[in-house]
Formats: structure tokens, sequence, C-alpha cells
């Protein structure tokens, strides 16, 4: 498997980079949501275009991201039948003295209530800290969005503040809370 080093198991979960050889469990995955269950859930998504070739492409997409260190994006699967439940992605936003990056995360709807996103973070942000050594971290969340809000919390992130008007969604300006999470406390590399 390529990127082997940011693979993370937990008692019922895998999670790592997306492989072509995930394209069946990855589609089935997404062709198994349900119609929308909140306002911040997609619902079912139209896959007519993602194709295997599609796929492939995507997952090089990523591949290259991971080598340039700009953005980490996993699959998560289970590993009692591999069935992709969902992913998770680390942009670095800054990296020199700062060694700093936002991360996110989706669970398909219809394995919502099994505890699989805080299993999910909590993992990933052993991948974010041990193998990428990112200082700090954080996260958006829409102001609305409870749920998602709580999962931070309970992951350990502090919420910070509110920015305005920060991101473009549903057509208009939406204001996002911040959380945030300090990994290590090693001085950064390289500078």
């Amino acid at each position: 498997m390529e990127f082997e080093y940011l693979a993370e198991e937990t008692e019922r979960l895998m999670i790592r980079p997306l492989q072509k050889s995930d394209y069946q469990q990855w589609l089935n995955g997404f062709c198994g949501r349900l119609e929308s269950q909140s306002p911040y859930d997609e619902g079912r998504l139209d896959m007519s275009i993602c194709t295997k070739g599609w796929y492939e492409q995507l997952v090089e997409k990523h591949h290259q991201f991971i080598k340039k260190d700009e953005i980490y994006i996993f699959g998560i699967f289970r590993k009692a039948d591999g069935i992709h439940v969902g992913n998770l992605d680390i942009v670095t936003l800054s990296r020199s003295h700062f060694q700093w990056a936002e991360c996110g995360y989706t669970i398909h709807n219809q394995f919502w209530r099994n505890g699989y996103a805080f299993e999910a973070l909590t993992a990933m942000l052993k991948i974010a800290d041990k193998r990428l050594k990112y200082h700090r971290i954080e996260a958006h969340v829409n102001i609305g969005n409870q749920p998602s809000a709580k999962l931070l919390e309970k992951a350990g992130f502090k919420y910070e503040c509110t920015r305005e008007k920060f991101i473009f969604e549903n057509g208009e300006w939406a204001d996002h809370l911040v959380y945030a999470k300090t990994l290590n406390n090693l001085p950064p590399l390289n500078i």
C-alpha cells in the first residue's frame, strides 16, 4: 500500500489514504447514503460521473497532494468488512514556525450514531501528531451544527472564536465556529 506510514487502526476502523483498489467499497459507501438527515448533510449524491477511471485519477491527485504536504485525504473503512464509512482530511495551513493544519470529516449518513466519527477523528489526530508533526490543528464548523461542535469538544478541541461570513454556502456567506487543538510541543523541523 502506498503511504502505509499514514495508516492508523482503531478497534473497529482503518484510517488510511485511499488506494485505487478501494474503488468499489468507496462507491458503495457513497451510493448507500440515505436522504438528507440534517441541514448539514448532503444526503444522496449523484455518483454517475464516478467511473473507475475517474476515481483512479482522483486517487492520483490525492497522492500528489500528499507528496507536496498540502492535503492528506483519508478513507475510513470498517475493519470487519472493508466497508467505506466516510472520509477525513488534513490541510496544511502553514509549516515553518507554525506547523498548523485544518481538519475535516464526513461520515456517510447511513453509518451515523455508531461512534465512527469520534473513533476516526481520534485516529486522525494521532496521524497529525506522530507522523505529520503538526503542532496545531483546527476545525471550522457551521454555526448551527451542534453535533459536530460537540464531537470536536469530546475529542479535546477548544472553541476559539466565530469567524463571520467565513465560507460561501448555499448561496450566502456563513459564519463558522473555530475549534483548535494543540498536539505536540516539539520545536518545528527544518527552520
